[in-house]
């Protein structure tokens, strides 16, 4: 991300957009939330190359459906295209009518199960927002030690951060993601 526009807000780069309508803007929201919108649509297509396919186009949708109406909390706003999108996806194969016909017929049991399934979908959700907001030294680490697997080593050759960079920032990340997650938690009470 270029550092320059790092540090302004969401809602100032939405104001730049609508004011002078360069694409710019644009990038560095989108540019700012690919993982965001990455992890959604793995969790919904449960395929990468899908998954990516996905996220290319929700920012091909929101730089169209953004120069027709004013958006006023971009995060969420892009969470639910991408969110609605891959929804969309799944039922143009097929396979969200026969999701849903399921759950509808659910024996209590399967209910029960159903309801953590929803809980866990809402943790993968939150916790998909929670990495957004840890610093970006911290974010790439957690990203590439979980989401891709990635040694302290190959993280340390990538970043070109020392092997005690790595190691503190994947700790402070995990500490700094536990204490986002509470707070949402106790800001949703």
């Amino acid at each position: 991300m270029n550092t320059t526009y790092s540090t302004i807000p969401d809602q100032e780069l939405l104001n730049r957009f609508y004011h002078d309508g360069d694409n710019k803007w644009l990038g560095q929201l989108l540019q700012r939330y690919t993982m965001l919108l990455f992890g959604v649509c793995m969790k919904y297509l449960k395929n990468e190359e899908e998954a990516k396919d996905a996220v290319q186009q929700v920012f091909e949708k929101a730089i169209k459906e953004l120069g027709k109406y004013k958006v006023d909390y971009f995060k969420s706003w892009i969470y639910m295209v991408a969110k609605n999108h891959c929804l969309m996806q799944l039922r143009d194969k097929g396979k969200l009518p026969k999701e849903l016909s399921e759950q509808m017929m659910a024996t209590p049991a399967e209910d029960v199960n159903h309801t953590e399934h929803l809980q866990k979908d809402e943790l993968l959700e939150r916790l998909t927002i929670a990495v957004t907001e840890l610093i970006p030294e911290q974010r790439t680490c957690i990203e590439l030690f979980y989401l891709q697997k990635q040694s302290y080593t190959d993280i340390a050759s990538s970043t070109g951060y020392s092997l005690m960079q790595v190691k503190s920032y994947i700790q402070n990340g995990k500490r700094n993601l536990k204490m986002i997650l509470l707070k949402q938690q106790n800001n949703g009470r």
